[in-house]
């Protein structure tokens, strides 16, 4: 079994006297949280002898009501340890959830940012090269990537400990049917051009794919390195799935692909 690290062990800012665990329901094969509480990561290793020394905290999707943590989770973290990428799969706070007192801003990208924090602090066991430790999110896992590539430089919590003093900068987003980025959006993040380079994918026929082209461009005239993949036929939210087509289950080799070009891999 993978180990699964609390953030925060002795309680997450913000989810003071919040102690219940939370919600899991299952839909076929696939593993849906809520009443998240406790954010966590839990932690997949590459065998030794192919550790490439780069690293990915993976956040899945559910539209801040619920945590899609197979497809999107614990599926894509199994295929990056194979191919010598230790992975992290967040389990994060849901501002839309029922009842919820979150909210994105402030709890979920705390969560990603000590995630990340948490790697960096960790980098020399798990041998990982603290440079290369970055992110990649899955719908509205993927809004969060972008924020943590956006406001890597604001405090959204208080010094709890010696962890939060590092660095949460990613070195690299990947941002899968998913960005805060859209124009479009009430909630659009300004592109900055210190932010990490953008590795963008989605389906054609998906309605978030028809910002992907303008954000790239956007990306573009910042100076930002960004790479765009949109795959002909296809919707939203294809994670990793048996029933994916051999296009589109080879999304995650061009973000291999992408990686080594970028000297992140």
């Amino acid at each position: 079994k993978n180990p699964e690290i609390l953030l925060w062990p002795n309680g997450a800012p913000g989810s003071e006297g919040k102690s219940e665990g939370a919600r899991y329901r299952t839909l076929k094969d696939i593993l849906i949280l809520s009443n998240i509480h406790q954010p966590s990561i839990t932690v997949y290793l590459p065998p030794a002898k192919i550790a490439t020394g780069t690293a990915v905290v993976v956040i899945p999707g559910g539209g801040f009501r619920s945590n899609w943590i197979t497809k999107e989770g614990y599926r894509v973290a199994e295929r990056f340890a194979r191919h010598g990428i230790a992975a992290f799969v967040l389990k994060y706070r849901l501002e839309r959830d029922l009842g919820s007192e979150y909210s994105t801003m402030e709890h979920s990208l705390a969560d990603a940012q000590r995630a990340l924090r948490t790697v960096r602090s960790r980098a020399s066991e798990w041998s990982i090269d603290p440079e290369r430790i970055g992110v990649i999110g899955f719908s509205a896992g993927g809004m969060l990537s972008g924020l943590t590539g956006v406001h890597f430089d604001k405090p959204v919590n208080n010094r709890v400990d010696a962890i939060d003093d590092l660095s949460a900068k990613p070195a690299f987003l990947g941002l899968v049917y998913g960005s805060p980025f859209d124009p479009s959006s009430p909630r659009k993040s300004e592109i900055r051009k210190d932010m990490p380079p953008v590795f963008l994918i989605a389906g054609g026929n998906d309605k978030i794919a028809e910002a992907y082209p303008e954000i790239y461009q956007q990306l573009k005239t910042a100076g930002v390195s960004a790479e765009l993949h949109l795959y002909a036929g296809v919707g939203h939210g294809f994670g990793i799935q048996a029933k994916n087509s051999p296009a589109v289950a080879g999304w995650i080799d061009r973000f291999y692909d992408w990686l080594f070009t970028q000297g992140l891999l």
